[in-house]
């Protein structure tokens, strides 16, 4: 009679952490192709149209005074772009420097990236939009590699940078000087270095669990330098806009949970308390305390100016260095004061305002440049630049959020619980300004949830192929769903691109592309 052994234990390091398949030399070739492909939509013609859209009208002259003096000074309202080639003409005079600083409301960050594409390429449209289409193209690579660690797949890390690649909204962020695809970036880069913090974290227990027993609480596992780096980034993204600042809090909660569930796994008796003992501190200092380093730091050429607004700079000179300091501060803090009343007292509506329950149906995204041009051979012709995500790719991603979830509870699967984090860290903080401010937002808020909607979608691609236990029909079948999916959503963007990139077409084809009737502008 045959005897079946049982099978053999999995080694420590492989069940924590799974071995990447696959050659490494392809794992950077092909989402760098994939990321190729995204660059070039993001950089064709990135100068059209020759003049400033939407709020460009505030970030490209902001951008332009932090070149000039390293702090935001008031400047005239409506400058075309022969302006704001002229440099100095776009600032006001004022009788007293003092009395130059501009009253804004977003952190400097994203604006002095803007500045770099500004100080690079001259200020023109192509200059004030170099550096997001830089930062949505790293994007594309960044993700790709993500999804590439998560499901330890390279095909399916392709398919998640192609996601990227082909969604609407986040082409046309990529393509117009405006903060949220700046904000959007850090936060992927941020997501991006816990994942990798994870796997590292991991590998080190294991070693840990080869050498010794398990006791209560386990080892402490070093500086933890992947954690720093998403500390750095998440700090560059409130720096850019104060949103960053839910992704800070959600994201430690993240990984300290990764922490535990891996001490957990190694048979420690108390995983939680050995997480918060060995990891808390750390973390709080990598997450929290960096990231409040970089913010303030962002503000340098605020501190070093005269010009500031709020600065207080006559004041804060006059008593020796230890008050400089100290009223610098005092003056930053009831700037940031200032600051948050308006963001909770912005209710002062808009054509194109929206609420957040909104956003993933795509209901009334932003048109962010409208023009009637000659020659395109009708009567009546139109070019049209509209934040509008792909609907076939944001529908799916709403279900695939829904899947999520469902696998989540049923599995407890770390990735799809990271995936909702993420989405809803994106997403459910705007419902209060909703509720209880009635506070005026817009579509393209929505912008840092795409990464985690498209990781969702990945996943679920993940599953429809099985896995490497599946059978040849099975993942035939598998593949062929994928590639369907992945070719609806080629052909729906593809369809949608004239009025993402400002195209010239008939007024008819220009309005047939329009989804909903709330897409047609208010007359």
């Amino acid at each position: 009679m045959t005897t079946i052994s049982p099978p053999l234990p999995v080694p420590a390091r492989d069940r924590l952490v799974p071995p990447q398949p696959g050659s490494v030399l392809w794992g950077w070739l092909a989402p760098l192709v994939v990321t190729v492909f995204g660059g070039i939509l993001r950089f064709m013609n990135l100068g059209k149209p020759h003049e400033v859209m939407f709020d460009e009208t505030y970030y490209a002259k902001e951008a332009l005074s932090l070149l000039r003096f390293g702090v935001e000074t008031k400047s005239v309202e409506k400058p075309d772009p022969a302006l704001l080639a002229g440099g100095d003409g776009v600032f006001r005079t004022c009788a007293r420097v003092s009395e130059c600083g501009d009253y804004v409301v977003h952190p400097p960050l994203g604006k002095w990236m803007i500045a770099l594409g500004e100080q690079m390429w001259g200020i023109n449209p192509f200059g004030w939009r170099f550096m997001a289409a830089v930062v949505g193209t790293l994007s594309i690579l960044i993700l790709a590699r993500t999804a590439r660690r998560m499901t330890r797949s390279t095909l399916l890390g392709c398919f998640a940078g192609f996601l990227l690649a082909v969604d609407g909204m986040h082409l046309v962020m990529s393509r117009a000087a405006l903060l949220d695809v700046f904000l959007s970036f850090w936060l992927v880069a941020a997501f991006a270095c816990l994942v990798t913090d994870r796997d590292h974290m991991r590998a080190r227990l294991a070693e840990w669990h080869a050498r010794a027993i398990p006791g209560d609480f386990g080892p402490h596992l070093g500086w933890r330098p992947w954690r720093l780096a998403a500390g750095l980034a998440l700090g560059a993204a409130t720096a850019t806009k104060w949103t960053g600042a839910f992704f800070i809090v959600g994201f430690l909660v993240l990984t300290l949970f990764w922490d535990a569930g891996a001490r957990r796994s190694i048979g420690l008796r108390r995983p939680y308390r050995g997480s918060w003992k060995r990891d808390l501190p750390l973390g709080v200092a990598w997450m929290w305390v960096v990231p409040v380093v970089v913010y303030v730091v962002s503000y340098t050429g605020w501190f070093a100016s005269e010009r500031g607004w709020g600065r207080n700079w006559a004041q804060a000179t006059d008593h020796g260095w230890a008050f400089f300091v100290f009223d610098s501060i005092r003056s930053l803090v009831s700037y940031q004061l200032q600051a948050l009343s308006f963001h909770t007292g912005l209710a002062s509506g808009h054509s194109y305002a929206t609420e957040p329950w909104q956003w993933p149906l795509q209901y009334r995204p932003v048109l962010l440049h409208y023009s009637s041009p000659k020659g395109c051979g009708a009567d009546s012709c139109s070019s049209a630049i509209y934040a509008a995500g792909t609907p076939i790719l944001w529908f799916a991603g709403l279900a695939a959020m829904v899947a999520m979830l469902s696998w989540y509870t049923a599995t407890r699967d770390w990735r799809a619980g990271a995936v909702l984090l993420g989405y809803a860290t994106g997403w459910i903080p705007w419902f209060y300004y909703a509720i209880v401010d009635d506070r005026t937002m817009y579509q393209f808020y929505a912008l840092p949830m795409v990464p985690f909607m498209i990781l969702a979608l990945t996943l679920v691609a993940g599953l429809a192929l099985g896995g490497r236990e599946a059978s040849p029909a099975r993942r035939s079948r598998g593949a062929v769903a994928v590639g369907v999916f992945g070719l609806l959503v080629l052909a729906n963007f593809a369809w949608l691109q004239p009025i993402l990139t400002g195209d010239t077409l008939p007024y008819e084809g220009w309005r047939a592309r329009l989804l909903y009737s709330s897409w047609v502008p208010p007359q």
